[in-house]
C-alpha cells in the first residue's frame, strides 16, 4: 500500500524534500544538481541547480506538502508525486523549466518539458548538460 506523507517540507536540492525525517525524490523528475552551472541566455554561467532549489522552496513556502508515494529508490528515498496548495509540484518543476522529465523512470511529464522547452523557460533559454550526464561527469 503506498503511503501518503503530509507535512513541513525542507528543500534538500531541486528534486528531492525532506518531511519529518523522510527523504523524498520526486517521481519523474530529474533538476540539476546543487553544484551543477547551465549557461543562461545571455551566456553567462549561473547555479541552476541551485535555482531549482530556490525556486521549489519559494514555490513551498510555509505551506504543508502532500507526497503520494510511488516507489523506493535505491537510497531508500521515497519516490512520490509531491503537490502544494493543489499544485502537483512535479509538473510544476518541470513546466517551469527548472528540471526535465526523467524518461528512464516514467513518462509523465513529457508534456510540461515538452511546453517549457518550446517556451524557452528556464534551463530551455539557454544551454545545459543533462543532470544524468553531469552526475556520470560528462560535463
Amino acid at each position: 500500500m503506498a503511503q501518503s506523507i503530509t507535512g513541513r517540507a525542507g528543500v534538500i536540492d531541486g528534486d528531492t524534500i525532506e518531511i519529518r525525517g523522510s527523504r523524498i525524490r520526486f517521481h519523474g523528475v530529474d533538476a540539476p544538481e546543487s553544484a551543477q552551472t547551465c549557461q543562461g541566455a545571455d551566456g553567462k554561467a549561473y547555479r541552476c541547480g541551485q535555482q531549482a532549489a530556490l525556486a521549489l522552496s519559494d514555490k513551498i513556502g510555509a505551506s504543508n506538502v502532500t507526497c503520494q508515494q510511488r516507489d523506493i529508490d535505491r537510497y531508500q528515498r521515497v519516490v512520490a508525486q509531491c503537490s502544494v496548495n493543489g499544485t502537483d509540484l512535479n509538473g510544476w518543476l518541470i513546466e517551469r523549466g527548472y528540471a526535465l522529465a526523467y524518461r528512464q523512470y516514467g513518462t509523465d511529464y513529457i508534456p510540461q518539458e515538452e511546453a517549457a522547452r518550446k517556451a524557452r523557460r528556464g534551463l530551455w533559454a539557454g544551454s545545459f548538460t543533462l543532470p544524468w550526464d553531469w552526475r556520470r561527469g560528462e560535463r
